[in-house]
């Protein structure tokens, strides 16, 4: 892309009210991921992050393989609606795509604050009556609860998504509490699958990060273990509870060569 290019998605995106001054999560992941929905202000982000802690491009691929896991036992599971928050931009395999390969009818709905998003994934939906896309913050419970009603039938188990989303609320926004409210509107045999970065293994780097995002009006939080597991609220955790995130059931019943450098928990519990 040129930079004249570059110039004209800027000014197309901001007249749509999309900020392209400061960094958005969902874009930095998806550079992190290979992909081109994002702009250079998350490309610097993304690269600072990479100079001040290299794990972070292992931690969101080994988070996204993560999802494929999860959404694939939810399946397994015999869950077919799906309510994912700040599911980021559309890479696939995405949670959609795996639901509805095991069953046509699989209701999704995707929740994210980022317009980028919302705009990429809803021209992708378009067409679709049994996924879609809602615009709005995860801190909005109510709101998305109500958006998401449209498609979903909450009397029915669902899958609530929370997928290397909650480090990007603060404590003062209590990302516990926030997960115990979607819970509340979940029906028995429901499921839970949250994954989560982690401050424990070089905590000066991971911190030096969350300062810098923090400066350019952004938040990245990493936390330890036993703040991540209280983001469950005392669900049932399914086997092997909250671990690292390439040890949760994986591929071929072995991690990845690189499962050391994926900085994060995970885990998934039963409502």
């Amino acid at each position: 892309m040129t930079e004249q290019d570059e110039h004209d998605r800027y000014d197309r995106w901001k007249a749509l009210g999309i900020r392209t001054d400061i960094p958005h999560p969902a874009r930095v992941y998806d550079y992190l991921l290979g992909g081109k929905d994002n702009f250079a202000i998350d490309r610097e982000m993304a690269e600072h992050s990479l100079r001040v802690l290299p794990e972070v491009l292992d931690s969101a691929r080994g988070n996204r393989k993560f999802l494929v896991r999860a959404v694939q036992f939810l399946c397994d599971s015999g869950i077919r609606q799906f309510l994912d928050i700040g599911t980021g931009l559309p890479t696939s395999p995405n949670t959609h795509e795996i639901a509805q390969s095991a069953d046509g009818g699989a209701r999704v709905v995707y929740v994210d604050n980022d317009p980028v998003v919302f705009l990429r994934a809803e021209s992708l939906m378009a067409e679709s009556e049994t996924t879609t896309v809602v615009r709005a913050d995860l801190r909005d419970v109510d709101e998305v609860l109500a958006a998401a009603g449209k498609l979903l039938d909450f009397t029915k188990p669902v899958g609530l998504l929370l997928v290397a989303c909650l480090h990007n609320i603060p404590d003062s926004d209590d990302p516990a509490g926030i997960a115990a409210r979607y819970l509340t509107a979940l029906a028995p045999g429901s499921y839970l699958v949250v994954s989560h970065v982690t401050d424990e293994f070089a905590p000066e780097r991971m911190h030096a990060v969350t300062a810098e995002y923090q400066q350019r009006g952004t938040v990245f939080v990493g936390r330890g273990k036993q703040a991540i597991l209280r983001m469950f609220n005392g669900r049932e955790l399914v086997e092997p509870g909250l671990v690292l995130i390439s040890h949760w059931r994986p591929e071929g019943g072995r991690p990845d060569h690189n499962a050391n450098r994926v900085w994060g928990y995970c885990g998934v519990a039963r409502t």
